[in-house]
Parts: C-alpha cells; sequence; structure tokens
C-alpha cells in the first residue's frame, strides 16, 4: 500500500478522446476484473481531458491545432499523482505518444500495439481496420500489422464513408446508431477475404460493448484490448470469459 492508501500499481487514464470511450474503459475495467469486493479492483486516476484539441483533424489538417502539448501534460499530471503506469484509450491519439513516452519515467500501454497483436494472433488471413481517417491516414495499425508478419486491409472509399459516419455522426453525435450498416460493414469485410476486423477507433467500441457486437469472433475491440491489457498489467486477473 502506498503512503495514501492507494494499492499499486495505479492506473493513469488519459481520458475525454472521447469522453463516452473512457467511461465505457472504466466499465470494462470494472467488469472484466475477478474480483469479490470493491477493494479487488484496480485503483485508478483518471483525468477526463474532453477538451484536447481533435486528433483527427490534427492528422488530416497541418493548420489544425496539434494535441500533443496537453497529452504531455496529462501525462505528467498523472504521473505527478502516483500513477505507475499509463492508459490511452484513443486511437487516434496514438500517433502522438512519441513525445508523451519521452516526457514520463512510467510505462504507457499502446492501444495499437495490444490490439494489433491480438488480432495477429486469431488471424489466417488480412486483418482490416476499422477506424477514423485520421487513424488510417497515419497507418499505425497498418504499421502495427505489418511489422507483426501480417497484412492490413484498409476499406474502399465508400465503406470507410460509412464508418465515418457512424464514428461522427452517430456515437460521437450521441444519436442512434445504425447497427445494420456496421455489421454489413464487418461482413463487407469478411467477404474481401479478411479473417478478422479490428474495431480500431473508441467510438465503435461503445457500439461493440453496448449492442452485442462481443458475439461476432471475427472482431478484435481495441478499447475491450486495452482493459483485458490493464487488467493484467496491475497484477488482477480477468473474469472467466
Amino acid at each position: 500500500m502506498s503512503a495514501e492508501g492507494w494499492t499499486s500499481p495505479i492506473v493513469g487514464v488519459m481520458g475525454g478522446l472521447g469522453p463516452a470511450a473512457t467511461v465505457s474503459f472504466l466499465d470494462l475495467l470494472v467488469r472484466l476484473t475477478k474480483a469479490d469486493r470493491d477493494q479487488d479492483h484496480i485503483d485508478a486516476i483518471v483525468l477526463q481531458h474532453a477538451t484536447t484539441p481533435d486528433r483527427t483533424a490534427a492528422l488530416l489538417d497541418p493548420n489544425a491545432p496539434d494535441p500533443t502539448p496537453a497529452l504531455v501534460a496529462d501525462a505528467l499530471r498523472l504521473e505527478r499523482m502516483g500513477a505507475d503506469f499509463l492508459v490511452l484509450p484513443c486511437n487516434s491519439a496514438n500517433i502522438f505518444t512519441e513525445p508523451v513516452e519521452r516526457a514520463i519515467s512510467i510505462e504507457l500501454l499502446s492501444i495499437v500495439q495490444e490490439t494489433a497483436g491480438v488480432a495477429l494472433e486469431l488471424a489466417d488471413g488480412p486483418i482490416a481496420v476499422f477506424a477514423t481517417e485520421g487513424t488510417i491516414h497515419a497507418g499505425t495499425y497498418h504499421d502495427a500489422i505489418s511489422r507483426g508478419g501480417g497484412t492490413a486491409w484498409t476499406p474502399p472509399r465508400p465503406l470507410q464513408d460509412t464508418i465515418s459516419a457512424i464514428i461522427y455522426d452517430q456515437v460521437k453525435a450521441g444519436r442512434p446508431v445504425d447497427l445494420a450498416a456496421l455489421h454489413a460493414s464487418v461482413d463487407a469485410a469478411r467477404e474481401s477475404g479478411c479473417s478478422h476486423v479490428i474495431f480500431g477507433c473508441t467510438e465503435l467500441s461503445v457500439v461493440y460493448d453496448r449492442e452485442g457486437l462481443i458475439e461476432r469472433s471475427d472482431v478484435v475491440d481495441s478499447l475491450r484490448t486495452l482493459a483485458e491489457a490493464s487488467i493484467r498489467k496491475a497484477g488482477r486477473v480477468l473474469v472467466d470469459r
């Protein structure tokens, strides 16, 4: 136990990117940890920094505000507050994490590396990446999958437009999600020869968790994967599947 009565390792959550995804991540931390009482769960420090500049805009527009200073400041704040390791439940922000990692002395778990690793273990063919335009443009998942010996598949423009609409016009906007369109999008990737589909945007993860897409064994969800990695990193046990 630490002097303040907290149990290490403490996870620091760089949240708010977006806010609903952070709430879903915290819910997953609770639901996926095998626990009989409150004290069996992970101690966490959470920053819900919703006003962090838009990551996708920064990736696509050189004149857009840079989220890096806010990310670095939040990481340092969490480290000073006593976090033993950090998580960033946002895929689009992954491209900005190198300066964050240089600024801190604790580990930042990578949602991209963790998710790509799980997908590579399961896949027996190309892996589709469903993500924001910014994440696709940055190629973070494509690079991670390629380094792991796999092949990443990019949705063609009409399919990417559907995915983007679900992310921005529906989930982020708080509107009803077209589940039929999302299921059809996964089916289209499978029909194109993909073995598995990565939900590489935490807004898609919100839908995955709330709308029963966990039943689809061909989908690897990034937020759930990060939550499971965090639980293991904290020395806790995952609930039985």
